[in-house]
């Protein structure tokens, strides 16, 4: 089971004109709405990566009918403009309940080591984010909410280092009943972290989750597991090779090398599309036909 590409040529790459997104676009989060789909990114306006220096990174705005060509907003949509987001906020992830978009990302303060706290924002439009603010008080990057309720609760996929896990709330303030969910395996392509994609989906036989994992190279690559419907904690079936890789110049080469990373998972017309960077640099689209759904 593995991902195709959409095309081999990146869909979205930084505008050097536009201070804000000159460097980098990576790190999408996607829904599609309203006959388009879009992508909220994450850009920076140098290398993404302490050796490179103190760099900002904010959210752009883009949509599409066809995955390919992108319309693109010239200024961000969410700045680096409250405390805990003082050098910005990243890596975001979109989800629909009822008529409300809720997305959840990184702020990034660096006022102390590990300042990172996983953030909430909500939408009705995708453009105007109203702030939640933290909602996890711990040193924590990677989170997205289910689609859907589970038992009339929320659910929230978020990361210990270097596990998947998951907690649940009544009111998107106070969360509960974290468990461990997978953790990486040994002598693997993950064996030394993994953390979620993009937001789980429903098909046939579960939920359906693309997850990223990392090797003892820093090598990231997308694999995936098949959840159960009523408890997303349990893990029915979990391929054991990637079902992406870097393989293009533009995976391979860029600000962070050997990096495809994804916030990014919409189930369309029978076939899942997956939005991902590439190398830090770049963005890209891969897709599965649900129907070759198949874990080995």
């Amino acid at each position: 089971m593995k991902l195709k590409r959409l095309t081999n040529k990146p869909v979205l790459a930084p505008v050097k004109e536009n201070k804000w997104e000159a460097a980098a676009v990576f790190n999408a989060a996607s829904v599609y709405e309203d006959g388009w789909y879009h992508m909220i990114y994450r850009a920076s306006d140098i290398g993404p990566h302490k050796s490179f220096g103190e760099y900002i990174n904010v959210l752009g705005y883009a949509r599409s009918k066809d995955l390919i060509n992108w319309e693109r907003k010239n200024t961000p949509i969410l700045v680096n403009d409250v405390e805990q987001e003082l050098r910005g906020p990243e890596d975001p992830r979109i989800v629909k309940i009822d008529d409300t978009f809720y997305m959840t990302y990184t702020g990034f303060g660096n006022r102390f080591p590990g300042d990172f706290r996983i953030c909430m924002a909500t939408s009705k439009d995708l453009i105007h984010w109203e702030r939640k603010g933290t909602v996890l008080d711990e040193t924590n990057k990677n989170s997205a909410l289910f689609p859907e309720m589970i038992d009339g609760r929320y659910c929230l996929f978020h990361r210990r280092e270097p596990d998947i896990w998951i907690c649940y709330s009544d009111d998107l303030v106070n969360w509960t009943d974290h468990e461990k969910v997978m953790t990486p395996l040994p002598d693997s392509w993950n064996n030394t972290r993994i953390g979620i994609a993009g937001p789980a989906v429903r098909i046939n036989e579960g939920w359906f989750l693309i997850y990223h994992g990392v090797d003892e190279k820093n090598h990231y690559r997308l694999g995936a597991a098949l959840l159960d419907y009523k408890n997303p904690a349990k893990v029915l079936a979990r391929q054991t090779e990637p079902i992406i890789e870097p393989e293009l110049d533009w995976e391979i080469k860029g600000f962070i090398p050997n990096v495809i990373f994804s916030c990014s998972t919409i189930l369309k017309d029978d076939k899942i599309y997956c939005i991902y960077g590439g190398a830090d640099t770049v963005i890209g689209v891969a897709y599965l036909d649900v129907k070759d759904i198949c874990f080995d």
